[in-house]
């Protein structure tokens, strides 16, 4: 009896090393963006599975005074890394559009504003519906990070750092 469970400990032990092993080497961490292109402040079309440089894209609203806190410290990071390093942050289907046109108008920051009139956006990347939700996408269109409320923006500053090096 004794060996039938050892056996049993010991496959298990080996099931859970596998599994570790294959999420830290080969996963793609939190899965491949969307398809999705968006336009750029800079009027360039950027194709989020595959950006070649690392985005930040944010759902946000007028309405959250989280998103709009925290609007001051993403554009640290743009200015910080500036053209390896593009942010975008996509309204949410719900605000209405001459609010956040007179936002966006009030408050020029160097980041490009999308606007998710259909919601189609934040469908394609899980049905989003919390705002602030962030997501940091590597140059190969993997999402490295996903946080619903305002971004560890020390941390995020960091992976950014490590994915721009060459760039």
């Amino acid at each position: 009896m004794q060996n039938i469970a050892r056996n049993l400990f010991g496959g298990l032990v080996l099931i859970l090393i596998g599994t570790l092993l294959y999420l830290t080497v080969f996963s793609d961490g939190l899965g491949k963006a969307p398809a999705i292109t968006v336009k750029t402040a800079q009027g360039q079309m950027l194709a989020l599975n595959q950006p070649m440089k690392p985005v930040m894209v944010t759902f946000w609203a007028t309405t959250c005074s989280g998103c709009i806190a925290e609007m001051p410290h993403l554009a640290k990071i743009k200015q910080q890394f500036g053209d390896k390093f593009e942010l975008v942050a996509v309204s949410m289907e719900y605000d209405p559009a001459e609010q956040v046109e007179k936002f966006t108008a009030k408050n020029p920051y160097p980041f490009s504003f999308v606007k998710d009139t259909d919601g189609k956006i934040a469908s394609a990347f899980g049905k989003v519906l919390l705002t602030p939700t962030s997501y940091l996408i590597a140059p190969n269109g993997n999402i490295k990070y996903r946080k619903v409320g305002e971004v560890d923006f020390d941390w995020v500053t960091q992976v950014i750092d490590q994915m721009t090096p060459n760039l």
